[in-house]
This record gives structure tokens, C-alpha cells and sequence, in this order.
């Protein structure tokens, strides 16, 4: 996974995967989701995430528990 600001145009970015993007949907206003070729969630993008997060600087991983850590 990565997580990635991007401070000239407000954007946060989430990469679920490496896998290619395949297209992409705006679910809800300034919330687009990104999708592979088999219809899998890949990505996710925030647009103007300074309003829309308190800090859009800091983020925090918790794993909550060893099984979820061990996939």
C-alpha cells in the first residue's frame, strides 16, 4: 500500500495495489475510486484532502492482530 499527498493540488492518493489501473469512478463528490481490469478496488483519491482531513500530513498503521499482519 501507498499513501501519497500531493500539496500543489490538494490530493491524497491511496495505492491498495501495484496492480494496473484499469479505469476509474467518482463515487461521491471529490471521492474517486480506482479499479483493475477485473473490477478489484485498487486506489482511492481524495481531492482538496487539506479540508477534508485534519492533517493531511500525518498518518497513523495500526495492525490489530497477528493474523492480519501475517497476509
Amino acid at each position: 500500500m501507498k499513501i501519497s499527498y500531493d500539496m500543489d493540488v490538494d490530493v491524497l492518493r491511496i495505492l491498495f495495489s501495484q496492480t494496473p489501473i484499469e479505469y476509474s469512478e467518482d463515487v461521491v463528490d471529490g471521492f474517486t475510486l480506482d479499479y483493475s481490469a477485473d473490477g478489484q478496488i485498487v486506489g482511492l483519491e481524495m481531492l482538496d484532502a487539506s479540508k477534508q482531513l485534519d492533517n493531511p500530513f500525518s498518518a497513523a498503521f495500526t495492525v490489530l492482530s497477528k493474523k492480519a499482519a501475517q497476509k
